[in-house]
C-alpha cells in the first residue's frame, strides 16, 4: 500500500512501490522513479458518479499514478491532511479530496436538498475501505468531536468532511453571519448528531450562488 507522508503542511509526498493512487488532476507537482499515469473522469466512479457530477456541476477530473518511487501533490498552497480509514466511510467535499489510496472506493451519496437555492452540491464525495486520504482545507483544519450527548452545527462554509456514526441534517433560516448582522447569503445550518468527527477549516468558502 501507498505511503502517505506530510512534507510541511501543504505538500503531500506518497511513496509507491508499485501500487497506486488516485489524484485530483493537475495536483502533482514532481516525481520520481518510474511512474504511469491515466485519467478518470468522474472520480473513477463509473457512470453513476460521472452523472450525479454533470447534475450537480461538479464534473470532477481525476489521475490514477502508479509505479515505483515517490510523488509529491500540493494544490494552492492548500493544508493537507491525513484522514486513515478502517473501513469506515469519508464524506469529503469534492473539492477539498487531493488524493486517495486506489484501493479506496470513490461514489457520490446524496446529502439533502442544500443545493437548491444555493446550488453547490446536492452530492458529496464518499470514500470508504481500508487505506489514507489526504483533504485539504483553507488554513488548518480543525478536527471536532460529535457525540450524542453534544450535537454540532456547523456554518456551508466551513465544513470540510466527515467520519463514524453521524446523522447529517440542514437547518435552515439564520446562519451564524447572517444571525449577527453579516449577511453572507447562505440560509441554512449543517447539524451533526451521533458519534464521529467533523473537519472544518477556518476560512470559509463563498458559497453564495454556488461559487466554490
Amino acid at each position: 500500500m501507498a505511503m502517505f507522508r506530510l512534507q510541511g503542511s501543504k505538500v503531500l509526498a506518497v511513496d509507491m512501490t508499485g501500487d497506486a493512487v488516485k489524484a485530483k488532476n493537475g495536483s502533482m507537482v514532481a516525481y520520481d522513479g518510474q511512474m504511469a499515469f491515466k485519467k478518470l473522469t468522474g472520480g473513477g466512479e463509473g457512470l453513476r458518479g460521472m452523472v450525479t457530477r454533470r447534475l450537480t456541476g461538479e464534473q470532477m477530473t481525476v489521475m490514477e499514478v502508479r509505479g515505483r518511487g515517490t510523488c509529491w501533490f500540493a494544490d494552492r498552497a492548500s493544508e493537507i491532511n491525513l484522514v486513515q480509514l478502517q473501513g469506515d466511510k469519508l464524506y469529503v467535499e469534492s473539492s477539498n479530496l487531493l488524493v486517495t489510496d486506489a484501493g479506496l472506493r470513490t461514489g457520490t451519496t446524496f446529502t439533502g436538498l442544500r443545493g437548491a437555492s444555493q446550488g453547490n452540491g446536492l452530492f458529496t464525495t464518499t470514500v470508504e475501505g481500508h487505506g489514507q486520504a489526504a483533504i485539504m482545507s483553507d488554513g488548518p483544519a480543525v478536527v471536532l468531536r460529535v457525540s450524542p450527548q453534544y450535537p454540532l452545527t456547523v456554518d456551508p462554509g466551513a465544513y470540510i468532511a466527515h467520519q463514524g456514526n453521524v446523522r447529517q441534517s440542514f437547518q435552515s433560516g439564520v446562519t451564524f453571519r447572517t444571525f449577527f448582522g453579516e449577511g453572507g447569503g447562505e440560509a441554512f445550518q449543517i447539524r451533526f448528531e451521533g458519534d464521529g468527527l467533523v473537519y472544518v477549516q477556518p476560512s470559509e468558502r463563498n458559497t453564495i450562488a454556488g461559487d466554490l
